[in-house]
């Protein structure tokens, strides 16, 4: 018996599978056992076509494969190579268990690349379970972002069989590649980021407190609500917010790549950060994943590292924004089935924009609001408080001013947002702060004395909870980090208690 290892999802994340093979007398026959999905029990007239056309001899055997541990559901056409390789090397003493064998087979023999196979080895990767991998030569350029694996490139089944024969005399097809975009270290970490705004703040005339509180939202991933008439330019702020992102670690670009693989999108490794921007109409199993035998990530666990947007909020549905409440808090998100429990990781900045009231007027100068103190009220009603709660700054847009001129542009708040970052890793930071814990707060958001005094009159004042106490601090923290001060003063309690909602 001959084991080599390959890989199938669980989640968003991979475990390992290990094909194990016997070939015995008796009557010719191929059989797979393992809870395989179609795409593999199929793999079988694509291997015995692959070993007929390169002139294998099939043998004449009763050949069994098992995919390890059987309890597990597999799915994908990677499997197909390994088996190949077990059938070929059957009658040679050579040691498989070290490797992982990746790769779909052509009809002729030839090696066929799997855009599944990114986040296959990046999650193995990250685990560390993982060290050297065949894989199909047109998989390297992806491949070779995700370091401390020696992959093997292979354009055909006899390129394969010839490295596992002569494992000594092998080199890995590539060294690792960088991330080719501008960066700074700091700490032995290198943070990238890129200087393009395809949409750029210069284009919102006016708005000066819902740009300075994006700002600040940027720079500490803060959780920002939008609050004014149609078009005053609520989306265009929101859908500016993430050329202006803080730089990324390349394990983040990963992470972000392996999402777009997920996603059905070919990676960019860019290190710009993801925009989800579900509709108002989207069902519950679209927005935070689901399925009934497997559950699939949504757009909430897609909108990871990135901005997660909601448009005319009140009108998203009570069951889901309500259910935002726990990802906002905890970073994850969890879905619970008969057949499947997973989490995913959910650590993004909510965006939410909204009108006054359902008519949208309530605030408009000009026009007149249609709506009674009830149906206002409803409106409002929609987000509850403990949902409140988790939005570090709410804003009421101004009224649009047609003689307004722009005033910042992208390129200068990015600029402002990456010297924050810059500013709080030299501080030895090791999150943005709106994931500070408890601990950290005590640590890094040391207030002074006069900051002290007035965040006690707004506890009195506002019953402030104590998670909003704790949020106050983070975009004091957040706002300081800006004007570079590693105290904060009145001036950013001040601020960040402004943003409160009353």
């Amino acid at each position: 018996m001959k084991t080599v290892r390959c890989a199938t999802y669980e989640g968003v994340n991979a475990t390992v599978v290990d094909v194990e093979s016997t070939l015995t007398k008796g009557l010719p026959s191929f059989s797979i056992v393992g809870m395989a999905s179609t795409a593999i029990t199929e793999s079988k007239e694509r291997v015995k076509s692959a070993l007929l056309s390169n002139d294998f001899s099939f043998p004449p055997k009763r050949i069994t494969f098992l995919l390890a541990p059987s309890e597990l559901a597999k799915s994908g056409s990677q499997f197909d190579l390994s088996m190949a390789l077990l059938i070929l090397l059957n009658g040679i003493d050579i040691d498989l268990s070290d490797w992982f064998v990746f790769g779909e087979l052509g009809l002729d023999g030839s090696v066929k690349e799997n855009i599944q196979l990114y986040p296959l080895i990046l999650s193995l990767a990250n685990q560390g379970l993982i060290s050297q991998v065949i894989v199909p030569y047109e998989s390297l350029d992806k491949l070779s972002k995700i370091p401390n694996v020696a992959f093997y490139g292979v354009k055909s089944l006899n390129e394969a069989v010839d490295i596992l024969k002569n494992q000594k005399e092998s080199s890995p097809s590539i060294k690792e590649s960088a991330i080719d975009y501008p960066f700074y270290e700091i700490g032995g970490e290198k943070y990238y980021y890129v200087k393009e705004y395809d949409e750029d703040f210069s284009d919102v005339k006016g708005q000066e407190v819902a740009k300075r509180a994006a700002l600040i939202a940027a720079a500490g991933f803060h959780n920002i609500i939008l609050e004014g008439s149609p078009g005053c330019g609520k989306s265009m702020i929101a859908s500016r917010l993430r050329y202006i992102l803080p730089p990324m670690t390349s394990s983040e670009i990963l992470d972000v790549a392996k999402l777009e693989v997920l996603e059905g999108i070919e990676p960019t490794f860019k290190p710009r950060r993801n925009f989800k921007n579900p509709h108002h109409s989207a069902t519950m199993a679209s927005i935070f994943g689901g399925g009934s035998h497997k559950a699939k990530i949504g757009e909430v666990g897609l909108a990871n590292k990135g901005i997660l947007f909601f448009d005319e909020l009140p009108h998203f549905g009570k069951a889901v924004l309500e259910s935002l409440r726990e990802p906002m808090q905890d970073g994850k998100i969890r879905i619970s089935r008969v057949n499947s429990k997973v989490e995913y990781p959910a650590e993004f900045l909510f965006v939410g924009a909204m009108n006054p009231c359902p008519c949208g007027n309530l605030l408009d100068e000009q026009k007149e609001c249609r709506c009674s103190d009830l149906e206002i009220q409803r409106y409002k009603n929609r987000l509850s408080d403990p949902f409140l709660d988790r939005v570090d700054l709410n804003i009421v847009m101004q009224n649009v001013d047609i003689n307004a001129k722009p005033s910042y542009s992208s390129k200068e708040m990015h600029k402002m947002v990456v010297e924050a970052h810059i500013f709080a890793k030299q501080r030895g930071q090791s999150v943005l702060n709106a994931a500070l814990s408890d601990k950290e707060i005590e640590q890094y958001c040391i207030i002074d004395e006069d900051a002290k005094a007035t965040l006690q009159m707004a506890v009195e004042r506002f019953t402030l909870s104590f998670r909003s106490i704790k949020k106050v601090y983070k975009v004091a923290r957040t706002i300081a980090d800006l004007d570079k001060s590693q105290i904060i003063n009145k001036t950013h309690l001040l601020e960040a208690l402004s943003y409160r909602k009353r």
